[in-house]
């Protein structure tokens, strides 16, 4: 992808310029990972307005580094940004841009020390140009939802009665490795009867029971692209207010889906889905926004809510997963991660959204 990273490079030192900025000095990991393919615990990277970018990082990467981005000049030493703005100082960068999202008022009081340059917050650049994805990124995407879904389908035959809630978040987890996960996404959930009305419950020693809604969230990482599923499935032949509790969930997340097309506002596409809930009888129970974007990071832009801004564009990856939580009785959320498309929204979780009654 080193033809991919460089164009990443050069569309952000037009932002930077466009900034009034000499260079940029971007600090945040992920950020770094986009723009150059280096995962690290350590690194930084200097984008000039004009002029090759400088990657920093300790010994112990030194050698990745070299591997990975071949092409980037590096500097290797423990103090990552401060190496970093010194070499900006030295190329005459005398305004430079940093991610304040990220440094902390620490560092940048020591970096104030290190330089006479003028440091000028820019804003979150980096991360909006990943909101909109390129085709490769969404076929890692894509991948990490496949396990994701067939993780899913190969642990169905264990959710029962009389297994708890900690065993099939591990046997979840387990399934996601086996089909090629490097890990997961985030902490699963695992979610039972009466513990299905808090929205991010941690999975315990709980038994299913019979008459249970059992409530899944977990995603697969794969090559540092995030998956996010959820599926409720019932124990036993749910009772009719389970039904119609998925029924209107089902409903509502089907709803958001089709509403989020390019141009469309990230409220509008949230109230699709909230609108039918509370015509329903079940605002109060719908407690969070409808989703959020995924990449690199599980949570990323755009973030889909009633109190949210912003408008849908093409290749973004988002989520919906509304949700009815009813204290004390339990709970529904149904979620997909999909691709907004010109030509309608391509699902990449794909497993059957109908109530599963095992």
């Amino acid at each position: 992808m080193g033809e991919t990273h460089f164009a990443r490079r050069r569309r952000l030192a037009a932002l930077v310029a466009a900034g009034d900025a000499d260079a940029l000095l971007v600090t945040r990991l992920v950020n770094v990972r986009y723009l150059t393919g280096l995962d690290s615990s350590r690194a930084a990277l200097l984008i000039p307005a004009d002029g090759p970018a400088v990657l920093a990082t300790d010994g112990r990467y030194a050698g990745t580094a070299a591997e990975v981005c071949p092409e980037l000049p590096l500097v290797v030493d423990r103090k990552v940004a401060t190496a970093l703005v010194a070499r900006a100082a030295a190329g005459g960068h005398g305004r430079l841009g940093f991610e304040a999202h990220d440094l902390t008022v620490e560092q940048h009081t020591a970096l104030l020390a290190d330089t006479e340059a003028e440091l000028m917050p820019l804003g979150h650049l980096v991360e909006d140009l990943r909101r909109v994805k390129d085709e490769e990124e969404i076929a890692l995407l894509r991948e990490a939802c496949a396990i994701t879904d067939r993780a899913f389908e190969a642990v169905l035959p264990e959710i029962r009665a009389g297994v708890t809630e900690r065993a099939v978040a591990v046997a979840l987890e387990r399934a996601m490795v086996d089909f090629g996960a490097e890990g997961t996404a985030f902490e699963t959930i695992v979610a039972s009867g009466p513990n299905g009305a808090v929205p991010h419950h941690h999975p315990g020693g709980r038994e299913f029971q019979a008459g249970d809604l059992v409530t899944m969230d977990f995603g697969a990482l794969y090559s540092g692209y995030h998956a996010d599923m959820t599926r409720t499935v019932a124990i036993g032949e749910p009772a009719g207010w389970q039904r119609d509790v998925y029924d209107l969930v089902h409903r509502a997340q089907r709803a958001a889906v089709d509403a989020a097309v390019p141009g469309a506002d990230v409220k509008d596409v949230d109230a699709a889905a909230r609108d039918i809930i509370t015509a329903a009888g079940h605002g109060d129970a719908f407690t969070h926004g409808l989703g959020h974007g995924v990449g690199l990071e599980i949570h990323e832009a755009p973030l889909m809510g009633y109190d949210q801004t912003g408008k849908l564009v093409d290749r973004v990856p988002i989520t919906a997963e509304p949700g009815v939580y009813l204290t004390g009785r339990g709970g529904v959320r149904i979620e997909d991660t999909f691709v907004v498309r010109a030509d309608g929204p391509e699902l990449l979780t794909t497993t059957t959204k109908d109530l599963l009654v095992l």
